[in-house]
């Protein structure tokens, strides 16, 4: 093997764990919804997201592989996107504490004063079927989107960490 061919699997190395790390978190949400039964709110919906961004971005990272300055733009890219997760997740986690209130499609403000049965029926059917601020799901006292946020600041800290030292892969 020659030196240019090691170099370019090494670099494969990040952008591959990035992309592992964006599926495994989807993976365990679908997991959690399809087998688990734990439907998802909105806002678990939108942390899903990111999470699709960083499974892209890992994908054309390892195709970026042996361009050192395109895989570190890949790289931070990927970092800020789970850095939006992050900050999803802590949104959420304060709406499940109650903290603040949760974006419109989160909650019922439906008021019930005046409405004919057929918009009442319209309205309800309008509602969100699951809840943003009860938590589906708590371990220890922790619910999914604090473990979320956890997950992604530690994945958005390891990849920016790589990505601004400049190294793609364990040396």
């Amino acid at each position: 093997m020659t030196a240019m061919t090691l170099q370019t699997s090494a670099d494969r190395r990040l952008p591959l764990l990035v992309t592992l790390a964006g599926l495994a978190s989807l993976a365990i949400a679908f997991a959690s919804q399809y087998w688990g039964g734990l439907q998802p709110c909105v806002l678990c919906w939108y942390q899903r997201y990111p999470y699709m961004a960083v499974a892209a971005l890992g994908i054309l990272g390892v195709i970026a592989a042996g361009r050192p300055g395109l895989l570190r733009l890949i790289l931070l890219l990927a970092a800020l996107a789970f850095f939006v997760d992050a900050g999803i997740a802590a949104f959420h986690v304060g709406v499940e504490q109650h903290w603040w209130a949760g974006t419109k499609e989160c909650g019922s403000t439906l008021d019930l004063n005046n409405l004919s049965p057929e918009e009442l029926t319209k309205r309800l059917l309008e509602q969100p079927l699951v809840p943003c601020d009860k938590p589906a799901w708590t371990m220890f006292g922790i619910s999914m989107a604090g473990y979320n946020f956890v997950y992604a600041a530690l994945c958005g800290l390891a990849t920016l960490w790589f990505a601004a030292r400049g190294r793609t892969a364990a040396a």
